[in-house]
């Protein structure tokens, strides 16, 4: 069972603290949202879980697995797969070469591009020998969803995969997070301001206020007019 659980994690940047002891569980074959305004400790609870900020206190396991200092290539080695906010693809290198650059915490072996990732964003196919930098916003996203996808994950991290994104490829993002979690049974974790995204995709939520999680519970809870205080500005 790939599960992720994070216990009670504080962080700190120098004397600011953006973790508040903020407790969360994202498990195989669900998908689980958080949600939040901006500057809630949302990103950097997903940079803690995949090894780019260390926490100050609490525990990240993920399949009963305590991550405690490991590296960040360590994570990706153990199964856990990172879409970060921007995007950060390689400019200057193809489609192709991007989707390498997956490779790297697989075994030889298992050096290859899964045909679900062209059969889920086709036009990843049709601009392999195009650079990553003359792709669209959407196709960029597309790309580096695509390449997490690449190291086999068991545990997708994406943070805030629709932001300055077309409508028609917010919808193609939300199929592809179906089609992972009820197909391949990966656990996703996803960061997103986007109301009604999350409302039809998550099977959980959290909701983070000040570095806290001040709300858990299930995508229908979201309906509730004191839960949804908790995103108004």
């Amino acid at each position: 069972m790939s599960t992720l659980t994070v216990s009670s994690a504080s962080l700190h940047y120098g004397a600011a603290q953006a973790l508040r002891g903020v407790s969360v569980k994202a498990e195989a074959g669900r998908i689980t949202c958080v949600l939040g305004r901006n500057g809630v400790g949302k990103t950097s609870l997903m940079r803690a879980i995949v090894g780019h900020h260390r926490l100050s206190a609490g525990e990240i396991a993920f399949e009963e697995k305590v991550l405690d200092r490991s590296a960040a290539y360590d994570r990706a080695r153990s199964g856990i797969g990172f879409v970060p906010q921007g995007r950060e693809i390689f400019p200057l290198l193809t489609v192709r070469e991007n989707l390498e650059t997956g490779y790297a915490p697989l075994k030889r072996a298992d050096r290859y591009v899964p045909n679900y990732i062209f059969e889920l964003f086709p036009v990843l196919k049709d601009m392999l020998s195009r650079r990553g930098g003359d792709l669209s916003g959407g196709q960029q996203q597309q790309l580096a969803i695509g390449r997490a996808l690449v190291t086999r994950p068991r545990l997708l991290v994406l943070d805030e995969p629709t932001e300055g994104i077309q409508p028609s490829i917010i919808k193609d993002i939300g199929r592809a997070i179906r089609f992972l979690r009820d197909t391949q049974g990966i656990a996703v974790l996803l960061v997103e301001q986007y109301l009604d995204f999350c409302r039809e995709l998550a099977d959980d939520v959290y909701i983070m206020d000040r570095g806290e999680v001040v709300h858990a519970g299930d995508a229908a809870s979201l309906d509730d007019p004191a839960v949804r205080a908790h995103l108004t500005v």
